[in-house]
């Protein structure tokens, strides 16, 4: 397969540390891009952070800061878990690039020019938390469920809007004509119920004297875009849009994926945004539920953030990379405690594979046994199926399945007690080929620890190592 696949996660806002809910997204994410790449695909897997919105400018006034500087200094942060997480994106897009400032304010003279933005004076409730409208219906006792401690905004003054509501028929014939348009079926429906109850055409810019941090709107020096405008038009600035239209055009459409707050923004409003430009749809959107900590949402004010980078440099890389793969489910709210986390990793990866490949190479240490230098497997059918449809821990379940396989059938053929040097390395190049098989389906997961074993197992003498994953005492 030489096809090429485009793939590119949400952008964090740069107004605080990532936290182990981002670790989520990107870590499925990274495992999409790496198996693609394994299939031997050209891969643009693209990441950055949205720099731009009142959320940021606030948090920069508050500390007394210039906006640039201090977007500077957190999308550091950001770009840093690819080191931490072993991440293989290639692309890191910030919102401040003037490139993409340029794309932006093309885009925008696009959807001018097709008749989609006008201007009018509005009043509105707005929370700052998700940088986005609210009606009342979306209140819970007056305040945003998604940030019930924030008190919402009220905006009042005169903005340019986009016509969303000219596209409702559009993206509903999109819909019917793609039904597997978003994953999972669930919050495809939950889409579609959103767009057939009708959409309110929105708000795109902001009174630059109120706001001035984000990108100035063509032609009128007095608006700023609205964050959320300018930040969806990085997915195609990011390929060179609109000057390279020779990689747009090989690239996009592309997959994409986020989380379930971002369900309107990504399925809805982007896709709108896109007709509005005469762009493609986006090819497909996976979304992701929430992580939560101790049954609680993840929150600074309760204190239960968890940096991902911390809990990488403790446990090791590929330990995180695998309780969220593995233990976290693809599409549903899952909760995250260090007592769970530490008794899978003594349970699953300390016991299981760290044991499994210790105990296969002393058995070929004390033979004598050479690597298998030549030894190569081109199959992913035990993961295929499930990186097809993002279901992750399904595939890991699979993986940890035939360890427990390889296992047992080494202590049916109990080779300690084989004499005969002949048939015991027909067992033991058995067990080390079902290993290299597994080991070979393992690195969109885990490749760092996938690359240790193939050096150990590969040669060119078969040696013990250190454990893999040490017990936690």
């Amino acid at each position: 397969m030489n096809g090429k696949y485009y793939l590119t996660t949400t952008l964090p806002y740069v107004n605080a540390e990532p936290h182990i809910g981002f670790a989520l997204e990107i870590v499925q994410a990274d495992a999409l891009a790496r198996f693609h790449k394994l299939l031997g695909e050209e891969v643009i897997f693209n990441f950055g952070t949205d720099e731009h919105g009142q959320k940021i400018y606030q948090k920069a006034l508050d500390e007394n800061r210039d906006p640039q500087e201090y977007s500077d200094e957190y999308a550091a942060k950001f770009d840093a878990l690819k080191h931490a997480l072993n991440l293989s994106y290639n692309r890191f897009i910030r919102t401040t690039d003037q490139h993409h400032i340029k794309a932006a304010q093309e885009f925008w003279k696009l959807c001018d020019k097709n008749g989609d933005i006008y201007k009018k004076l509005y009043k509105t409730k707005y929370c700052v938390g998700c940088e986005l409208e609210k009606t009342d219906s979306e209140l819970v006792d007056g305040h945003c469920p998604l940030h019930p401690n924030r008190d919402l905004e009220i905006i009042e003054e005169e903005n340019y809007f986009f016509r969303f509501s000219k596209y409702q028929k559009p993206l509903l014939d999109f819909y019917e004509k793609n039904p597997h348009f978003v994953v999972p079926q669930g919050k495809f429906k939950e889409i579609k119920t959103f767009v057939k109850e009708g959409l309110q055409d929105f708000s795109i810019s902001r009174l630059k004297s109120k706001m001035p941090w984000g990108i100035p709107v063509p032609e009128d020096p007095d608006q700023v875009m609205y964050v959320w405008f300018d930040a969806l038009i990085n997915y195609i600035s990011t390929l060179g849009w609109p000057e390279n239209q020779e990689n747009f055009k090989n690239f996009w459409p592309g997959h994409q994926v986020a989380g379930k707050d971002n369900l309107r923004q990504q399925t809805a409003i982007w896709q709108a945004m896109l007709a509005s430009a005469g762009l493609p749809f986006s090819k497909q959107v996976f979304i992701h539920g929430f992580i939560t900590v101790n049954g609680q949402k993840i929150s600074k004010s309760l204190g239960n953030t968890i940096n991902p980078i911390e809990v990488a440099q403790k446990y090791g890389t590929d330990a995180l990379r695998y309780y969220l793969l593995a233990k976290i489910n693809p599409t549903e709210d899952s909760d995250f405690t260090f007592e769970k986390f530490e008794e899978v990793y003594n349970g699953e990866l300390a016991n299981g594979l760290g044991n499994l490949v210790s105990r296969i190479a002393k058995l070929c240490e004390r033979e004598g046994l050479g690597g298998f230098e030549s030894y190569t497997t081109t199959s992913f059918d035990v993961i295929e199926p499930n990186l097809q449809n993002y279901q992750f821990d399904t595939a890991m379940f699979n993986l940890w399945s035939q360890i427990k396989t390889i296992d047992g059938l080494i202590n049916k053929d109990e080779p300690w007690k084989i004499t005969n040097k002949n048939e015991l390395k027909e067992k033991l190049d058995i067990y080390v080929a079902k290993l290299l098989d597994l080991v070979h389906n393992l690195k969109p997961f885990l490749p760092e620890t996938a690359e240790k074993i193939e050096n150990q197992f590969k040669g060119p003498k078969i040696v013990s190592g250190s454990p893999l994953f040490p017990r936690l005492s």
